[in-house]
């Protein structure tokens, strides 16, 4: 299985949507600083994870919430979950 997974920084405006067969420990190598894209923005929540059979499948719904509609669509989500 593979996932689609975001997360949103808590100390600024920064989005993360990536894909990974295991969700969970991505999310914490984010959290602790290792991927040298997201470090400036540590700490994160998690917004979204959602679950696909086929690494292809994945990667469609990644492209298609990185798009502009995509994006303004995490964007209400978050604030969403911020309620």
């Amino acid at each position: 299985m593979f996932y689609v997974y975001v997360i949103s920084s808590l100390i600024r405006t920064y989005i993360y949507v990536g894909i990974s067969d295991d969700p969970n420990r991505r999310i914490e190598q984010h959290n602790k600083g290792y991927n040298k894209t997201t470090k400036p923005y540590v700490p994160f929540k998690t917004i979204l994870i959602e679950e696909f059979k086929s690494r292809t499948e994945a990667r469609e719904r990644e492209k298609s919430l990185k798009s502009g509609s995509g994006k303004e669509y995490l964007k209400k989500l978050e604030v969403d979950i911020k309620i």
